[in-house]
C-alpha cells in the first residue's frame, strides 16, 4: 500500500477524534448550563439514538428498531411535557444503561460453553490462536466487563455525593478518555508482557469487529 493510499484513513481518524472531542465538550457545557432544555436532550440523546437506529435498519433487526421507536416516543413525550422532575437523573440513567449493556455484552460471552467476546475477535484476526492467547483474551474480556461495571459505580457515587458539574465532566470527558487509556494501557502491557503474541494492525482489528458475524 502506498503512502497516498494510507493517508485518507489517518485523516478520517483525526477528524473523527476532533469531532468527538468537540461533541464531548459541547455536551458537558449543555449539561452544566442548560440541562433541561429540549435542544440539550436532542443533542445528547440524538447521535446515540441515530447510530443504533441506523445499525438496526441496515441489519434489518426488528427488536432494535422497535426499541429505538420506543425510546424516541419517550424522549418526545419528555420534551412535550416540559422535562422531568430532575433531568439529571435521565442523563445518569443513560450513562448507566449504556455501560450496563456493554458489561452484559462482554459478560454473557463468559458463560460456560460460550466463546469470550475478545477471544472470538482474536480468532478473526490471528492465523493461529494458541491456548495462551485464549487464556489472555478471556481474562481481557473479564477486565472490560468489570471496567464497565466500575464506571457505573463511579457515576452513581459522583451523582450522589459530588456537584453536578463533576458528574458531567466525568460522563463527557473522563469516560471516553478512560476507555482509551484502558485500551492503550492493555496494548502496551501485552506487547511488553507477551512479545510472542502475533501483532496485527489496529485497522485490521476494527474491520474484523465491524464484519458480519458468522451464524
Amino acid at each position: 500500500m502506498t503512502p497516498q493510499a494510507a493517508a485518507p484513513p489517518l485523516w478520517r481518524l483525526a477528524g473523527t477524534g476532533a469531532a468527538l472531542g468537540a461533541y464531548a465538550l459541547a455536551s458537558h457545557l449543555l449539561m452544566v448550563h442548560a440541562p433541561d432544555r429540549p435542544w440539550t436532550v436532542a443533542a445528547l440523546f440524538g447521535p446515540l439514538w441515530a447510530t443504533v437506529a441506523v445499525g438496526g435498519w441496515l441489519r434489518r433487526h426488528a427488536p432494535t428498531l422497535a426499541a429505538c421507536a420506543a425510546v424516541l416516543a419517550l424522549l418526545v413525550a419528555v420534551v412535550i411535557r416540559g422535562g422531568v422532575t430532575d433531568m439529571h437523573r435521565l442523563y445518569v440513567l443513560q450513562h448507566a444503561c449504556i455501560h450496563a449493556a456493554l458489561a452484559a455484552l462482554f459478560a454473557a460471552t463468559l458463560r460456560p460453553g460460550r466463546v469470550p467476546l475478545i477471544t472470538a475477535l482474536a480468532e478473526r484476526v490471528h492465523r493461529v490462536v494458541t491456548p495462551a492467547v485464549r487464556a489472555y483474551t478471556r481474562a481481557l474480556t473479564q477486565l472490560w466487563a468489570a471496567y464497565f461495571v466500575a464506571m457505573i459505580v463511579v457515576s452513581v457515587a459522583l451523582y450522589a455525593f459530588a456537584p453536578w458539574a463533576w458528574w458531567s465532566l466525568y460522563c463527557n470527558l473522563v469516560t471516553p478518555l478512560a476507555a482509551l487509556a484502558l485500551f492503550a494501557g492493555e496494548l502496551l502491557w501485552r506487547r511488553l508482557r507477551h512479545p510472542e503474541f502475533e501483532r496485527v494492525p489496529a485497522l485490521q482489528v476494527w474491520r474484523a469487529w465491524q464484519a458480519p458475524r458468522p451464524p
